[in-house]
């Protein structure tokens, strides 16, 4: 075997050995929960009295009306869809469980056909505030929309919960995939926020993204930063462990103007899943695990969760630490106040 086949094999085996080790989890929540944090009543939010899930997604349609409902490819553009989600347990051990493994599952999918999906998503949300959840790298369609039920769950949310999906390849070596993906993405996603946010009966909107979903927000953000309406009408912007070359953040943020002050970032140096992302980008540290008073320096807030969490990981636990998750909740309710 040639030498240069050789170090190539071998580059592609460490990867491969560092990727299962950290970046898998980005599709899961972790196992440990803190024992400071109680669990919530199964129908304390919303979505656990109605659980029905606004979707917008550029993933391509995957089936008959059966899971999975969407796959990993990139549609024609973008859909608008309902699904319908099974919350947790109601009694003590369906309480302990939804903490522990965020048991919500997806039970079917009505697919609304129409020209205008944007404003179609946008009518879904007329009346109520609504929180925005922007899924991560390694993720498919189902996970996403669960993580979106346990997150509006543990809010205690009271509007509208909705999910924009795009096309990850739910796979551990789909990085440059998901990476572009996401970046396609972004006309769509720009179309679904900006038709929330010219819908004048629709409240507050809050944006949770997690990891990569921090990049297509942030690129969203940055397109529609002088538009009219968008800095009054957008409550909070949180951004979970963000997988965004520091750099890059540090340019686009300071952008953004009084956008920048309704963010909060939840970073933690110690993220392995950051600290993998970071070689992938050739060795720029990532502005999850960056320094926080380089981030604070931005006008925005940060919420550092070093030492927190059980796993090695430490990536999730905007969904899985009760008390990470009430960063969340602070930064929505600044956003009411």
């Amino acid at each position: 075997m040639p030498d240069s086949r050789h170090a190539s094999l071998c580059r592609r085996s460490v990867l491969l050995a560092l990727l299962s080790t950290t970046l898998a989890a980005c599709a899961q929540t972790e196992a440990a929960v803190s024992p400071f944090s109680e669990p919530t009543r199964a129908d304390a939010s919303a979505l656990g009295k109605e659980p029905a899930l606004l979707v917008a997604t550029t993933r391509k349609p995957a089936g008959d009306g059966r899971p999975p409902f969407f796959g990993r490819e990139r549609g024609e553009g973008l859909s608008f869809a309902e699904a319908r989600l099974s919350p947790p347990g109601r009694g003590i051990s369906g309480r302990v469980s939804s903490a522990v493994s965020g048991d919500w599952a997806v039970l079917g999918l009505e697919r609304r056909t129409s020209s205008a999906p944007a404003l179609r998503f946008a009518e879904a949300a007329t009346g109520r505030d609504v929180l925005l959840y922007v899924h991560g790298y390694n993720e498919t369609f189902e996970s996403a929309a669960r993580s979106a039920g346990q997150l509006s769950h543990a809010l205690e949310f009271q509007g509208r919960t909705a999910l924009f999906a795009w096309p990850s390849g739910g796979g551990l070596l789909d990085y440059a995939y998901d990476r572009e993906s996401a970046l396609w993405s972004r006309d769509g996603f720009v179309q679904s926020l900006r038709a929330l946010v010219n819908n004048p009966t629709v409240g507050r909107i809050h944006i949770v993204a997690h990891s990569m979903g921090t990049f297509l927000t942030l690129e969203a953000l940055r397109e529609l930063r002088l538009e009219s309406d968008v800095s009054a009408r957008i409550g909070s912007v949180v951004f979970a462990s963000p997988d965004i070359d520091i750099d890059a953040f540090e340019q686009t943020v300071s952008k953004l103007g009084p956008l920048a002050r309704r963010m909060t970032l939840i970073i933690d140096p110690g993220d392995r899943a950051l600290a993998v992302s970071a070689r992938i980008a050739g060795g720029v540290a990532r502005a999850g695990a960056a320094d926080r008073s380089r981030l604070e320096a931005l006008g925005v807030r940060v919420a550092d969760t070093s030492g927190r969490g059980w796993s090695m990981l430490r990536h999730d636990l905007f969904l899985s630490d009760g008390e990470v998750t009430q960063v969340v909740r602070r930064a929505m309710d600044r956003a009411g106040a």
